[in-house]
């Protein structure tokens, strides 16, 4: 490639690149835009550009702990998710801190100390299961009809409900006693997040396997076929669908 070439191709990448001189509000919508087109990626390196000019933003910390808490689920390699979630747990901080009286900083929280806990085992993981809770259980007082909040209230009733012998034993030890949980419970919470935020995908596939789990195979293969019709949002749904047309194979 000649010299020339090279310079206008990184000169026009540079021009593509958010810029600090930008004011927050253009840098959120761009955001915004580039995360409704799917370029996560982009969305995340704006919305940091977006903190370095106002290291307050609400609205830029919250929504970069959620989509830190969704790249770093894509990652092939552990320490690469652990180093990812635990960004998005320092940003979900900083937002509640920024904000305490905000439904979503909880939310993301809460989200974000969920998949760190997944990668955990034994105490680590268990200490993350109160913690969890608080934060969703804060999120919704704020806000009720927070559909993404009942879906991660919903996650934790479904994990919970399937903890082992050792990690419930661990639960009693360290709090006195199991946080009620219960697979009935993780549906209502799944039908909730479903009546909010109606177009959710990853909600309706974890919904179709409670569903399932619970002996109720109608309504978990009806959940799978709206899957398809339901619009992409985030970078994993096309894999969420793939997922959902796999198990309606399985369970037809």
């Amino acid at each position: 490639m000649s010299a020339p070439l090279t310079f206008i191709l990184a000169a026009a990448l540079l021009l593509s690149l958010p810029s600090s001189a930008q004011p927050e509000h253009e840098l959120l919508e761009t955001a915004y835009q580039q995360e409704a087109s799917l370029n996560e990626i982009g969305a995340l390196e704006t919305l940091k550009v977006a903190v370095k000019v106002n290291p307050s933003s609400y609205a830029a910390l919250w929504k970069l702990s959620e989509l830190c808490s969704r790249i770093g689920k894509r990652q092939t390699r552990k320490e690469h998710q652990v180093e990812i979630y635990k960004l998005g747990k320092a940003y979900a901080l900083r937002a509640v801190s920024v904000n305490p009286a905000g439904a979503d900083g909880y939310y993301a929280l809460g989200l974000a100390i969920g998949r760190l806990g997944m990668m955990e085992s034994g105490r680590e993981r268990v200490q993350a299961v109160k913690e969890i809770r608080s934060n969703i259980e804060k999120a919704l007082q704020l806000n009720p009809a927070h559909g993404r909040a009942w879906h991660v209230l919903g996650k934790w009733h479904y994990e919970v409900n399937n903890l082992g012998m050792f990690e419930k034993a661990a639960l009693k030890i360290i709090y006195g006693g199991l946080p009620p949980a219960s697979l009935r419970e993780a549906i209502n919470c799944y039908e909730k997040a479903r009546a909010y935020e109606p177009d959710f995908a990853l909600n309706f596939l974890e919904l179709a396997k409670a569903y399932h789990r619970n002996g109720q195979d109608d309504k978990a293969k009806e959940c799978l076929r709206r899957l398809p019709a339901i619009p992409n949002k985030t970078g994993d749904d096309a894999h969420i669908k793939s997922e959902g047309v796999r198990l309606l194979r399985e369970w037809e």
